[in-house]
């Protein structure tokens, strides 16, 4: 990487010697880290901590850091949205990654385990309402990491360049693109109690993913189109809109990310559970025990 002063127009710091918008100083930066886009869903993990060592909140920034059967760990919220998650792990990055007195990049890298934990709906009728799906892939519809370097690097054009064709993409938005989870991370987590999927990114939640309200809908049928593509034996599980910036930006920066959702609402059945939250913690119990 190259070796340069970063300027504090791009990285700014603040006065306190916290990233500008996560207030978290590199010494509170642990090794392995829960992302939740609920900034109280925090509260919710860090109640199965041995510790706490530190809270911050920030916007929709929520950090809580302590330990977990005695190792140090933090769950941090990233709001929601694939905007969010670019900032949230380029400021991780820089807390483990930039020296913050001279600016620089370190010459040691630093590896971070990044888990998010969330909540999807499912683009196939056999989920089931509660089913942990793992993203292996993600499938980005955010254009976040078309803006970096290396971006088809990490991309599996293959599987992205048969989802354009499949659905006939729209050249008004931005092109998708596909990128794996950590696969050692995702055999540690997953195990066999977990679906491995091929998540979608959404842009927003209403008619970026099919949704209408009042408005009419550019693409009414892209749901159904994508219900129905195949790569092979590999098809489209879920819906959400974080798993593809996290994965992509991980794999840019050499961290280990990826995303489990349960699935509270299936968008072929049109079922929903509101009450979804014994499904979500359950899964928060499993993932600090395999993290």
């Amino acid at each position: 990487m190259e070796q340069r002063i970063i300027p504090s127009s791009e990285l700014i710091i603040n006065s306190d010697g916290s990233v500008f918008h996560l207030h978290l100083k590199p010494e509170q930066l642990t090794d392995r880290i829960i992302l939740v886009g609920d900034p109280g869903r925090v509260d919710i993990v860090a109640s199965f901590f041995d510790s706490r060592t530190f809270e911050v909140s920030s916007r929709e920034f929520h950090t809580i850091g302590g330990t977990y059967k005695g190792k140090p760990i933090m769950c941090l919220s990233h709001g929601i949205g694939p905007d969010n998650i670019d900032i949230v792990i380029n400021e991780l990055d820089a807390l483990a990654n930039v020296d913050f007195a001279t600016r620089e990049v370190r010459s040691e890298h630093r590896q971070l385990t990044m888990v998010r934990i969330g909540t999807s709906g499912a683009l196939q009728p056999e989920l089931k309402l509660g089913t942990p799906v793992i993203a292996t892939k993600a499938i980005g519809f955010d254009g976040v990491l078309n803006y970096y370097a290396g971006r088809n690097e990490v991309a599996d054009l293959d599987f992205e360049n048969e989802f354009v064709r499949q659905t006939a993409w729209n050249p008004l938005w931005a092109r998708p693109y596909v990128v794996d989870a950590d696969p050692e991370l995702v055999e540690r987590i997953g195990r066999d109690d977990m679906v491995r999927g091929n998540t979608i990114s959404a842009v927003g939640f209403y008619g970026p993913q099919g949704r209408r309200l009042r408005l009419p809908l550019a693409s009414p049928t892209l749901n159904q189109t994508i219900e129905q593509f195949r790569y092979g034996d590999q098809k489209i599980t879920n819906y959400e809109m974080e798993s593809a910036p996290l994965q992509g930006l991980g794999r840019l920066m050499s961290h280990k990310a990826m995303t489990v959702c349960s699935i509270i609402a299936n968008r072929m059945n049109t079922e929903a559970n509101p009450n979804y939250k014994t499904a979500v913690t359950d899964l928060i119990a499993t993932v600090l025990d395999r993290i």
